[in-house]
């Protein structure tokens, strides 16, 4: 009888130890799973940058291009993100190499015109280009409110251009005749003679392609 007491006795030591167990077991187990989930956490995140890494290679597709891009301050009001806070004649102010054409739209008085109007495209001649014009020539058309009126919105368009739309497209003026563009890339042309140097510059309220020739509307 006693044997049987004794082993009665380590059976039921044996059954409350067991539920201890697994309660242990149980616990190490959440905290297993606690783990493992962090780890999947943490492994998560560097997917998460590829993922953005990924959105910014596709959104660098719509950034400022062309060989004149280079010399556009890299910070500051004249850079690609100051100007693309300011509407285009403000963001074009703080361009050094776009100040013979400041000069021309604030003597034409398209200043306001150009900053309050919404969505719209500019091609922007460079200085140099301006000096391709005789300066006798340039000077007369300066002076000339109405002929360089005529000319500058002849320079706007009324929607904004992506560069896709630039590879054949012929679109209305400001100035109420049609310029034309083709190309492809990062190489596209205005009227087969003005080569874009520096394209798809956002400001607050316009797309800029920066050009390496003055366009003339016919007479």
């Amino acid at each position: 009888m006693s044997t049987r007491i004794r082993r009665t006795a380590v059976t039921l030591a044996a059954a409350a130890v067991l539920p201890l167990a697994l309660s242990a077991c149980s616990d190490s187990g959440s905290d297993s799973a606690g783990s493992d989930s962090s780890a999947k956490a943490s492994s998560s995140a560097p997917a998460s940058d590829e993922s953005m890494a990924g959105s910014d290679s596709s959104t660098g597709m719509d950034e400022p291009f062309g060989p004149a891009c280079a010399s556009v301050p890299k910070s500051g009001a004249g850079s690609f993100d100051g100007m693309a806070q300011d509407p285009v004649a403000t963001a074009a102010s703080n361009n050094p190499a776009l100040s013979t054409l400041v000069s021309a739209v604030k003597k034409a008085g398209l200043v306001d015109t150009l900053n309050n109007a919404q969505n719209i495209t500019v091609f922007a001649p460079t200085n140099d280009a301006f000096a391709k014009i005789p300066k006798a020539t340039l000077d007369k058309v300066l002076n000339d409110k109405a002929q360089l009126t005529k000319i500058l919105t002849y320079h706007v368009v009324g929607q904004k251009l992506t560069p896709q739309d630039l590879e054949k497209g012929s679109f209305e003026t400001l100035e109420k005749s049609k310029l034309t563009t083709s190309g492809s890339g990062e190489s596209y042309t205005v009227n087969d003679s003005a080569k874009v140097v520096c394209g798809n510059v956002k400001t607050a309220n316009a797309n800029v392609y920066i050009i390496d020739t003055v366009l003339m509307p016919s007479a």
